[in-house]
């Protein structure tokens, strides 16, 4: 008499490759996410909308009302150049929501699941995500741009400072795109992950220097503005776009961000980074196991 053996099939492991195929895994991912993307251009056309509403709400409604010290009263030019950077930079951090609701909605239909099956660096389906999400940020940005030239957008520094300060930007949104990541790996739908990535991200935004000058606020915000990392790279993109008022101080309460926004930028963004990629591969293998 023989016996008979049933094989029950398990998951397969996880790579072990190390860095290159990490690099490989996360590349696939971000390509499956990009050819995704590519099949609902309403993804990108609603993403769109917004920020170009704020420009033109922005110019047009506020921008005569608005007084940009250092500048002439009522100076619409100066404030369409002092606006455009926090416009920039409320659209890439605001990509955030976007990630969060992919990654919950690809959780939600079971996809991490199968995922799982493969033999690939676990961190590979967020990093892929997230560099997805950096390259349909960056498209956003490059629209917005010739919008914002339209309406009466200049820079005054060189093409090497003006491409700096996008890739700030972009690094900023890079660096919050993992906030998203976490926050969609924390709920259980879509849903409360588009909530969740924008409830915080609009105190954010508007306690900064993005849309209205620092000097206007009361005294205790404008600490918390001018230490803001939202507002760091803001100061950093106007610097290197060349859209600062000579004489203008850089910062009302001696902060350090303020006074060297290049740099501050930049600490800001690798560091959330690397918080917050540590915290949502936790996440996701703690959700996934």
């Amino acid at each position: 008499m023989s016996a008979v053996t049933d094989t029950v099939p398990s998951l397969a492991p996880a790579g072990s490759g190390g860095i290159g195929q990490s690099i490989r895994d996360s590349l696939v991912v971000a390509k499956r996410n990009l050819i995704r993307m590519s099949r609902i251009p309403e993804m990108v056309i609603f993403g769109l909308i917004q920020p170009i509403m704020f420009v033109v709400l922005f110019t047009y409604v506020f921008g005569g009302s608005i007084n940009i010290p250092g500048a002439p009263p009522g100076n619409a030019q100066a404030y369409r150049e002092f606006l455009m950077a926090g416009i920039f930079a409320q659209t890439v951090t605001f990509a955030t929501a976007g990630a969060g609701a992919g990654i919950a909605d690809d959780m939600h239909k079971g996809l991490i699941d199968r995922f799982r099956s493969l033999p690939m660096a676990r961190g590979a389906v967020l990093t892929g995500r997230t560099l997805a999400d950096l390259v349909q940020t960056a498209l956003t940005l490059v629209v917005l741009a010739v919008v914002a030239l339209l309406v009466g957008w200049r820079t005054h520094e060189n093409l090497a400072k003006v491409l700096a300060g996008f890739a700030l930007l972009l690094l900023l949104g890079y660096a919050f795109s993992w906030i998203g990541a976490l926050i969609g790996l924390s709920v259980r739908t879509p849903e409360a992950a588009t909530s969740g990535g924008l409830i915080w991200l609009f105190p954010l935004t508007f306690i900064s220097n993005a849309f209205v000058p620092v000097k206007g606020m009361p005294s205790f915000l404008q600490h918390v503005a001018e230490w803001n990392p939202f507002s760091a790279t803001v100061a950093a993109a106007r610097q290197l776009f060349g859209n600062t008022i000579a004489g203008q101080p850089k910062s009302l309460t001696g902060a350090w961000p303020m006074e060297q926004p290049v740099l501050a930028s930049i600490i800001w963004s690798v560091l959330i980074i690397v918080v917050f990629r540590t915290l949502a591969v936790r996440k996701y293998r703690s959700a996934t196991a």
